[in-house]
């Protein structure tokens, strides 16, 4: 349990782990920014905020903060997830080794679109 009466489930416990590894493949491709974008483009309200943002700048600057803060505070994480499908078509074509990228966002999605007692 959390301080605010939430409980870490194993799905918590799996995702933290992974929330490293993708940040771990973005840096090792060399696609960690240390540049934020502004303020309008994080507001988007679009799926990926494909409007405003890279899939990969959506990555470091929407999903994992997002995800590290639901960890963190054990809340109640999304029932399901499907970025590797979106990053597949992203990654096709740009000459980036981005198998082992793949890998981890099919992991995530897959901790993430289980049902919870799966975990």
């Amino acid at each position: 349990m959390t301080a605010g009466g939430t409980r870490v489930t194993e799905r918590h416990r799996q995702l933290a782990p992974q929330l490293g590894v993708l940040e771990k493949q973005l840096r090792d491709l060399a696609l960690w920014s240390e540049r934020v974008p502004d303020a309008a483009a994080l507001a988007s309200s679009q799926p990926f905020a494909l409007d405003t943002l890279t899939l990969v700048e959506w990555l470091q600057f929407i999903f994992l903060p997002r995800m590290r803060q639901l960890v963190d505070t054990a809340a109640p994480l999304p029932g399901t997830c499907g970025i590797a499908p979106m990053a597949e078509e992203y990654f096709r074509g740009l000459g980036v080794g981005s198998d082992a990228l793949l890998a981890v966002l099919a992991a995530i999605d897959e901790i993430l679109s289980s049902p919870p007692e799966a975990h």
